[in-house]
């Protein structure tokens, strides 16, 4: 049979912050930040305080993202029982300690609106499904140490290292919350391991998308001209404005700025989390503005009605024109190589265009421009040459 008190489940979860008492001594705790968790008030029998009064003990029982109201109530009364026997519950409390999935689950549905997007979110909890789950899942969340937390990064440490990191930053993540909810002490086991240097060293291989040659677009470019396929205007949108896949594909047209002939890509889109403002050149609005006669929501529609082009469409042409190994990343690099062997112009022009942040905190906080006319001029001189269906010839 449940215990009765004055709050309920949609209090729990709407009250705004302060202590709410439930009776008996049981409080819910709502944190300014919006964290809400269980304090019991209790006094000891027998046992005084300093000024010689009764021993009157606030305990905290759990967050209440982890701890129900009935668990709550369930854990208040057994610290009454102890105190009322005269056992302070600090060193007598039998607490149900939540398993390292669970805390994980939890830290997973509190961040979600925190994540870039969907794939981000599922890749930070997936990672921990396949690696962690099966070897520490159903243990205590108090119970796992270094031994625990070798026994996931081990046998993937050296094979996927960039996967094995990844792990353990989330690991670490989820027993430190674990700690601040007051389920676990000490100092974070994946740190000690760090520091330890229990696992081998690993050099990092950097991982380049194969690009193509600058000198072989024209001739590409006029091969996709010659396509009707909405992935080869955006193929050919992407190569131009030397933006990312998913910030073209993502593209409305309210984003865009026909009479500036200014395409500015929100935050939350972007890599670097911040606004971007690409230039539009008189080649990229050739591409998109017949597009608008759809009247869809996204400039590059899929298949589906006011649903974005496929993320994969555009790769799956490269390789229908025999492209193999090719990436539509790649041309980011390829844009990179023609302005500095080309164009010709200064680092930070060329970096801005591409979204990249250039120089250190203190530098990028003193240079708040991001020197749009100078793209702009970049931007052209791109579009012209990629659009001229012929190769300049070098010394």
């Amino acid at each position: 049979m449940a215990l009765s008190g004055k709050l309920t489940k949609k209090l729990v979860e709407n009250l705004g912050a302060g202590r709410h008492g439930d009776g008996n001594g049981l409080y819910l705790v709502v944190d300014p930040s919006g964290a809400r968790r269980w304090i019991v008030r209790v006094v000891v029998k027998g046992q005084k305080n300093k000024k010689g009064g009764p021993l009157r003990t606030d305990f905290g029982l759990g967050s209440a993202d982890l701890v129900t109201l009935n668990q709550a109530r369930e854990r208040a009364l057994e610290y009454r029982r102890m105190a009322k026997q005269g056992l302070n519950p600090r060193f007598n409390a039998q607490r149900e300690v939540p398993t390292f999935e669970e805390v994980a689950q939890q830290v997973h549905i509190d961040r979600m609106p925190t994540w870039k997007n969907a794939k981000h979110g599922r890749q930070w909890i997936n990672t921990l499904r396949d690696y962690a789950f099966p070897k520490i899942g159903r243990m205590p969340i108090d119970s796992i140490g270094q031994p625990e937390v070798m026994m996931c990064l081990a046998p993937i440490w050296t094979e996927k290292h960039e996967t094995a990191r990844r792990l353990a930053q989330r690991i670490k993540i989820v027993l430190d919350v674990a700690r601040s909810k007051g389920f676990r002490s000490g100092e974070n086991p994946v740190t000690v391991v760090k520091d330890s240097h229990a696992l081998p060293r690993v050099k990092a291989k950097p991982k380049h998308h194969k690009a193509m040659r600058w000198q072989d677009v024209p001739s590409f470019y006029a091969d996709l001209r010659g396509r009707k396929a909405m992935a080869a205007k955006a193929l050919m949108f992407t190569c131009l404005s030397g933006s990312r896949t998913g910030e073209v594909l993502g593209m409305r047209w309210e984003e865009i700025d026909f009479d500036n002939q200014l395409w500015v890509c929100p935050a939350n889109r972007m890599k670097t989390g911040e606004e971007h403002r690409v230039p539009l050149t008189e080649e990229m609005l050739s591409i998109i503005e017949p597009l608008k006669a759809m009247r869809s929501e996204y400039v590059f529609e899929g298949q589906k009605r006011h649903r974005p082009l496929s993320n994969m469409a555009m790769l799956m042409l490269l390789r229908r024109m025999n492209a193999e190994g090719l990436t539509v990343h790649g041309f980011r690099s390829t844009f990179r190589d023609w302005a500095a062997e080309v164009a010709n112009v200064p680092r930070e022009v060329a970096e801005k265009s591409l979204a990249h942040a250039v120089g250190n905190d203190v530098e990028r906080a003193y240079a708040r421009s991001d020197l749009l006319e100078k793209r702009r001029a970049l931007m052209s001189d791109w579009s012209q040459y990629v659009a001229s269906g012929r190769a300049v010839e070098t010394e």
